[in-house]
């Protein structure tokens, strides 16, 4: 038995002043209504692979301050398909390649969900305003918008218009093409397109069904800074474009409050009662371990959390996390089965697994107690350490404590004490394995951060 084992923004960030939640602004959903003369959408290619078809259309999604939103809108239907009227939407970056890792994520996806999976292309449109991409093109948006007052400039706002109208396109390829009304979508996306999908659910659009947020964990900025800096001992070096413009930390002006209301989808939360899955890597260089706790709690709803062990923000796990020369895998496979799993089974209104835990510290030992769902095979703990609260280059070690090798035999509930380490820090998260429908699901506790007793 291991000795410290008993068994028995992207990143906007808010100035720490703000003393409470503001009221829900009607910013957001009020531009997404706006009508858009300019949206259209026409058939480009059909392909097939393997008997699977892959549509490929081109969308004009918006006018946005006199710039025309260009996109690829690609089609996976998989040759066996349950139903066609709901569907995946994953919004991404860059133009279609069904190639890439997204692609093949969108045709893997759309195999294993048996239901038509649409991979949206360019969000955001960029470059924009002297070659600015990325996290440096929304925070030109965000000093805009402090800069004019006017609510329209924030760079996700057109952003998840776009998967708006892409709802619309889809609907409309569904009726016209497949004498097919797509009632329901489940929106998902990494980063600032996970960003996208909070806000797209926050609109409050009826057919958005569920939502699968990927590697942005930073809800509820005005805690999120804060915590950062007691992690790193300053701010993450990925989100530099942001500090560079001086939006950290964000101006104490009502202006900036009204900014961070508008783009936190933690302000949204009594809105956000659909299902979601949050998809996370344990190694993410952009946030701060225990980012989750900071928000995990407030979330209404059903809800469940993945960590990928040992992966950074393209959730590849790696030998030597965040560290040169480091050996990766070569597809987000755990990402993937759990979204695959997830998406099924709401989709077809199957249950999907749930687990109860609490956590807590008690003499500076970690003390937990898990209640796993019956589907549950395998529960593992998975433990780290680190000379500080960083521990974005640490490996994390797995032990299994119920079924897998685990020799222990325990009752329906799982109890435990992680020791706090001898010197520095220890962090640590269980996590219970399910096998639905043939594919391996895991679902996660939040990270714990245990320090060395004084």
């Amino acid at each position: 038995m291991s000795r410290f084992l008993s068994l028995a923004f992207v990143a906007v960030v808010a100035s720490t002043t703000v003393a409470q939640t503001p009221q829900i602004p009607p910013d957001l959903e009020n531009y997404v209504k706006k009508s858009e003369p300019d949206f259209a959408w026409k058939l480009v290619d059909k392909s097939e692979s393997e008997g699977n078809a892959i549509l490929l259309y081109h969308l004009v999604s918006q006018k946005w301050h006199d710039e025309l939103w260009e996109h690829d809108l690609q089609i996976f239907v998989p040759k066996e398909v349950n139903n066609k009227s709901a569907m995946v939407l994953l919004n991404t970056g860059g133009k279609a390649n069904k190639e890439s890792v997204t692609g093949l994520i969108g045709l893997e996806l759309a195999r294993r969900v048996k239901a038509p999976v649409a991979v949206l292309w360019g969000i955001p449109k960029q470059p924009l305003y002297d070659g600015k991409k990325e996290d440096a093109l929304i925070a030109e948006t965000f000093v805009r918008y402090l800069e004019t007052k006017d609510s329209s400039w924030p760079l996700l706002f057109p952003m998840a218009k776009s998967v708006v109208k892409a709802m619309d396109a889809l609907q409309e390829i569904g009726r016209k093409e497949w004498n097919t009304e797509v009632k329901d979508f489940i929106i998902t996306g990494a980063s600032k397109r996970g960003w996208t999908s909070w806000l797209t659910a926050a609109t409050g659009d009826p057919r958005v069904k569920a939502i699968a947020p990927m590697v942005i964990d930073t809800l509820n900025f005005q805690k999120q800074m804060p915590n950062q800096l007691k992690s790193f001992g300053r701010y993450s070096e990925m989100i530099h474009d942001y500090e560079e413009r001086k939006l950290l930390p964000m101006p104490d002006t009502d202006a900036a409050r009204k900014l961070w209301a508008m783009v936190d989808p933690w302000v949204y939360r009594d809105k956000l009662t659909l299902p979601k899955l949050l998809v996370n890597g344990t190694n993410d260089p952009y946030w701060a371990q225990d980012a989750l706790n900071q928000y995990w709690d407030d979330l209404k709803g059903d809800k469940w959390v993945v960590y990928v062990p040992n992966a950074g923000h393209d959730l590849r796990p790696q030998d030597k996390p965040n560290q040169p020369g480091a050996k990766k895998d070569t597809f987000p496979m755990k990402a993937v089965d759990t979204i695959s799993v997830f998406c099924r089974c709401v989709l077809t209104d199957k249950p999907l697994p749930k687990m109860t835990w609490k956590q807590d510290i008690k003499n500076g030992d970690g003390v937990f107690s898990l209640r796993p769902d019956r589907e549950t095979k395998i529960v593992r703990l998975w433990t780290t350490e680190s000379d500080t609260r960083d521990f974005r280059k640490s490996a994390w070690k797995k032990k299994d404590i119920f079924g897998g090798t685990a020799k222990v035999s325990v009752g329906p509930a799982i109890g435990g004490t992680v020791t706090a380490p001898e010197a520095g820090f220890r962090a640590y998260f269980l996590e219970a394995e399910s096998k639905i429908d043939g594919t391996v699901a895991c679902f996660s506790t939040t990270i714990q951060i245990l320090e060395a007793k004084k």
